[in-house]
C-alpha cells in the first residue's frame, strides 16, 4: 500500500481536492496529471539527504561478497516466504482442498502461476503427458483423439482471463461479517495468461451435430469431475489451454490440458481434459445436482447459472494491511466481469454516501482483471471503504442487500472454506478505525 506525505503544505493542485466524502481525491492525480501528483508528495517514510546529518549510502554485507548460484528454476526470494497461498486443508485429508490467492500481496493483473487459487477433490493427479489422450465424440460425424503432441500442432491463440470459483467470496452471505482477510474472503479467483487451440477449430474438424445444444466434459482425476457446457459457450471463445502464463499448467490448474471458458465459472472449465461428449441434453453430473444447484429464497433451484458477474474489491488497503498515520494514500483493488471489459470503478470513503472515479490502468481486457487505483487523503477518522465496477454490457455491481435478497443469507457465521451459496458479486466493505485498523464490515 502507497503512503504519501506533502511537500508544502502551501502547495495547491486542483486534483489533490476531494471531490467526494471522506477524503477521495481527484483521479487525474494518478493518470495524466501523475507528475504534478508525484510532485506534491514523496513516499512516506522517506528521509531526506539535504540536512547535515545525511550519511552516505552503506554497504551491505549482500553487496560486499558473491550471491547465490542460479538454479535451474527460480523460486521468490526468502523475503517474500510469506507471500503464499492459504490452504484449506493442509494436511491432504481425503477430502477437498481450496488454495487460495493472496491478492492483498500483490499488485498487478496476472496472478503467477505458483499463487493461482486451485481446488483438487481428491489431489492432483500424476498424469503422463505422453500417454494423455483428449477424446471428441457424441453428435460427431468423426470421433477424434488427440495427444499433445498432435494439439501442439494446431494454431494458438493467447488471451488474458480469469477464472472464480462459484462459491468465492461465499463467506459475505454469512449474517454477521466474517472477521478475516481478502485471501480468505476472495482468495478463490486468479487472472492468467492462457495459451492453447479454440474447441472450435476441434468441433468443427469432428464435424459436430447443428442438432447439439451441450457438451459433456470430462476430467482424468479420480473423481472424473464432469461438467455440462452449452454448445453455444463452446463455439465462441471455450479454449483448450495448453500453457499458463507462457509456461506448461501448473499440476493443481489442470496439467497436461485444461478447459477454458472464459467469464464462467470455475467447476465448469474441467481440468486435466480427457473428453468432451457432443449430446442433446445436460448431463445432471453429481456436481451439478450437489454441489450448484443451491436453492433461492423462492424455492426455486439456482440451477445452470454458469456467468461470473462484473465484481471488485480493494486489496490495498484491506484486513491486515494496517494504515500507520493519517496522510495520503493510494486505494486499489481489482474489477473484472464475465460478460467483457471494465468501463468504469466508483469508489467511497464513507460507506456509499458519496462516490468517485477510480483511474483504471491500462490495458483494460475483457473476461481478465483490470486493476484500479484512487488517491485518499485520510484524516485518522473512522471511514468505510467500498468499490463497485460497471462493464460494458451495461450491468452494474450490485449492494450486498441486493445480492442476499436474491440469492439468500445464512442464519448463522459462515465458518472460513464453506459455501453456503454461490455467486456473490456484491459490494465489500473494509470499515477503518481510528486506530488504522482495518476490518470486514457491512454497511
Amino acid at each position: 500500500m502507497r503512503i504519501f506525505k506533502r511537500r508544502n503544505s502551501g502547495e495547491k493542485h486542483s486534483t489533490l481536492q476531494p471531490v467526494a466524502g471522506n477524503g477521495l481525491l481527484d483521479r487525474r492525480a494518478l493518470l495524466g496529471r501523475g507528475i504534478a501528483f508525484a510532485g506534491a508528495m514523496s513516499a512516506g517514510g522517506a528521509a531526506s539527504l539535504t540536512g547535515a546529518a545525511a550519511e552516505p549510502l552503506k554497504d551491505e554485507q549482500w553487496s560486499l561478497e558473491p550471491g547465490e548460484v542460479l538454479s535451474p528454476y527460480q523460486q521468490p526470494s526468502k523475503f517474500e516466504k510469506k507471500v503464499t497461498r492459504i490452504l484449506s486443508n493442509p494436511r491432504g485429508e481425503p477430502r477437498t482442498q481450496h488454495a487460495r490467492t493472496p491478492h492483498h500481496m500483490l499488485n498487478g493483473t496476472i496472478t503467477p502461476n505458483g499463487l493461482h487459487f486451485t481446488i483438487s477433490h481428491q489431489g492432483n493427479p500424476d498424469i503422463d503427458p505422453d500417454k494423455h489422450k483428449l477424446i471428441i465424440h457424441g453428435m460427431v460425424k468423426q470421433p477424434l483423439a488427440f495427444t499433445l503432441d498432435s494439439l501442439s500442432r494446431y494454431p494458438m491463440v493467447t488471451r488474458a482471463a480469469f477464472v472464480e470459483c462459484g462459491g468465492n467470496s461465499s463467506l459475505l452471505f454469512s449474517k454477521e461479517p466474517v472477521q478475516t482477510d481478502v485471501q480468505n474472503l476472495h482468495g478463490l479467483v486468479s487472472c492468467a495468461e492462457w495459451t492453447g487451440v479454440k474447441l472450435s477449430v476441434l468441433l468443427e474438424e469432428a464435424g459436430f451435430d447443428k442438432n447439439a445444444k451441450w457438451m459433456i466434459a470430462e476430467g482424468a482425476d479420480a473423481p472424473a469431475v464432469s461438467r455440462s457446457v452449452p454448445m453455444k459457450k463452446a463455439l465462441d471463445d471455450a479454449m483448450i489451454a495448453l500453457y499458463q502464463n507462457g509456461e506448461r499448467l501448473m499440476p493443481g490448474n489442470g496439467y497436461p490440458v485444461r478447459l477454458l471458458l472464459p467469464g464462467y465459472e470455475g467447476n465448469m472449465q474441467v481440468k486435466y481434459l480427457r473428453r468432451l461428449k457432443v449430446v442433446n441434453q445436460p448431463s445432471m453430473s453429481y456436481y451439478e445436482t450437489r454441489t450448484y444447484s443451491p436453492v433461492l429464497p423462492n424455492g426455486k433451484a439456482y440451477r445452470f447459472f454458469f456467468l461470473q458477474e462484473v465484481k471488485s474489491f480493494i486489496t490495498h488497503p484491506s484486513p491486515g494491511l494496517m494504515l500507520k498515520e493519517p496522510g495520503l494514500y493510494e486505494i486499489s483493488g481489482i474489477a473484472y466481469s464475465g460478460t467483457g471489459r471494465i468501463t468504469k470503478v466508483m469508489v467511497s470513503a464513507d460507506g456509499g454516501k458519496s462516490w468517485a472515479k477510480a483511474a483504471l490502468q491500462a490495458p483494460v481486457l475483457s473476461k481478465a482483471f483490470t486493476l484500479f487505483r484512487m488517491a485518499w487523503r485520510w484524516n485518522g477518522s473512522p471511514a468505510v471503504l467500498q468499490s463497485r465496477a460497471w462493464d460494458d454490457a451495461g450491468n452494474v455491481q450490485p449492494t450486498r442487500a441486493e445480492v442476499v435478497a436474491t440469492r439468500g443469507e445464512t442464519k448463522t457465521v459462515a465458518r472460513v472454506g464453506g459455501f453456503p451459496s454461490q455467486h456473490y458479486n456484491g459490494i465489500t466493505s473494509w470499515g477503518i478505525a481510528g486506530s488504522g485498523e482495518v476490518k470486514h464490515v457491512y454497511a
